[in-house]
């Protein structure tokens, strides 16, 4: 221990008396990459404001994206009880973006049109309609929640309509 104490001490001079955090301060590596995701991930879709270690919210929390899935969740429909979820690829691969509201919306808004390959609706009742402009692509609804693959439509929606 008294190594760590002389190691930070010899950084802060070679540092010009910058204070160095203590050892457990540091970021591992999974704490670094999972920075770089965020950051990788905002430069490719910006307007989001990061609101954890892994989600970002797009237009005051209409949109949450969760950029990877919970440990030891592979393949799974996972979308919280009252939204309904998008993934960026099929069989429900992160990332995941979650909405909640009526009505119809464009998903360029968050620059997540043409990237949904697969779908979960967890809310009580109605349903979610994908569109690719005009034309009605794949639901998702109370009557059937999930759909692993958009098969020939996966990529190709940029509006959905929830009617409430």
């Amino acid at each position: 221990m008294a190594f760590l104490s002389a190691y930070r001490m010899v950084l802060a001079a070679v540092l010009g008396g910058v204070v160095i955090a203590p050892l457990g301060g540091f970021p591992t590596p999974g704490v670094a990459a999972a920075n770089r995701e965020m950051t990788d991930y905002l430069a490719a879709h910006p307007g989001g404001v990061p609101v954890g270690a892994n989600e970002i919210s797009y237009g005051d929390g209409a949109l949450l994206v969760t950029l990877r899935a919970p440990a030891g969740t592979y393949a799974t429909a996972d979308c919280p009880l009252g939204w309904y979820c998008f993934y960026d690829r099929p069989d429900f691969g992160y990332p995941r973006g979650k909405l909640s509201d009526c009505g119809r919306q464009n998903l360029a808004t968050w620059q997540w049109q043409f990237r949904v390959a697969s779908a979960h609706y967890n809310i009580p009742s109605g349903s979610v309609t994908f569109y690719y402009n005009q034309t009605a692509l794949f639901t998702v609804s109370a009557r059937s929640r999930v759909l692993a693959d958009a098969g020939p439509d996966r990529d190709w929606a940029n509006y959905v309509n929830r009617p409430c």
